[in-house]
């Protein structure tokens, strides 16, 4: 018997019915050089939000860019404490192994794990309830600290310092590590911080000497 999808799995096989034939079908010699390995230059830390996905902001082909996307596009600092560091493993294979030549930390306008940074609404949950994205966002009650002070909890002027300092937060954090830093100081390996503003699609870079992000001419 034929499996009868939801509307919602209906939508994306469509989707994949249109990817196997503009997609997939004219790039054939592509897909059969990615199929003996990959070689991405970049790797893209973004957020998981529906709305920010890097392949489109950059327009990039398959095989182009190495992505990771969590809440808030949070990288943690280094640690070798037992658990699943899915963040740092990702990392560690783009760095070690691919030998990725770039990272670019992605934040993004209207970033709900940010705004829960900021606001703390999740604070306190139980896992399961919530808990699982306050530990998460744990990582920048400090950075929050200094944006609250600033800018209060509300607003669209203090989300913003909140999202922009989350990329701060990850390229600190990336740092620590010390393949990352290692390469960083020999010139082998760049760090970037990026946003990308949902309102009027328009991406910003970060100047690191002056902590400003300036839009993309």
């Amino acid at each position: 018997m034929a499996i009868q999808p939801s509307l919602e799995l209906a939508g994306l096989i469509e989707g994949y019915r249109r990817f196997r034939e503009t997609g997939w079908e004219p790039r054939r010699e592509r897909w059969a050089a990615l199929r003996e390995g990959q070689e991405p230059k970049v790797m893209v830390i973004a957020c998981a939000d529906s709305r920010t996905d890097p392949a489109l902001v950059f327009d990039t082909d398959p095989g182009e860019i190495f992505t990771v996307r969590n809440i808030a596009a949070m990288v943690p600092p280094f640690e070798t404490t037992p658990g699943h560091h899915g963040v740092s493993a990702a990392l560690e294979f783009a760095v070690q192994f691919l030998k990725v030549r770039e990272i670019v930390v992605m934040g993004h306008g209207m970033c709900g794990g940010c705004k829960a940074a900021l606001t703390q609404s999740v604070h306190g949950t139980e896992p399961g309830n919530g808990g699982f994205i306050a530990d998460w966002i744990d990582l920048l009650d400090e950075a929050r600290t200094e944006v609250v002070a600033k800018h209060g909890t509300e607003g669209r002027e203090a989300e913003r310092a909140m999202e922009e300092a989350g990329v701060k937060v990850s390229l600190a954090n990336l740092r620590t590590f010390p393949c990352v830093n290692e390469l960083e100081s020999q010139g082998r390996l760049k760090l970037r911080g990026a946003f990308f503003a949902i309102s009027d699609g328009v991406l910003h870079l970060l100047d690191e000497e002056t902590g400003e992000f300036a839009p993309v001419a």
